[in-house]
């Protein structure tokens, strides 16, 4: 985890973090583009929304060389 205390959201409120309709969450996570964990409802990871958000940005990432 990134943080002493990783706080879990619900689908509702990643829905409305990015501003997205709760069936597009669903998708992200059937398709395995967000990580989710089955805790009763879907629960989703702040750091694994941080990644996800990440991983979708069309910023160019500088790739490190060893020199």
């Amino acid at each position: 985890m990134n943080t002493e205390k990783d706080k879990l959201l619900t689908i509702e409120e990643v829905a409305e973090i990015l501003r997205v309709s709760e069936r597009s969450v669903n998708r992200y996570i059937v398709s395995g583009k967000l990580r989710a964990s089955k805790i009763g409802w879907w629960r989703i990871k702040q750091s694994d929304l941080d990644r996800f958000l990440e991983e979708t940005s069309n910023q160019v990432r500088k790739k490190k060389h060893g020199k």
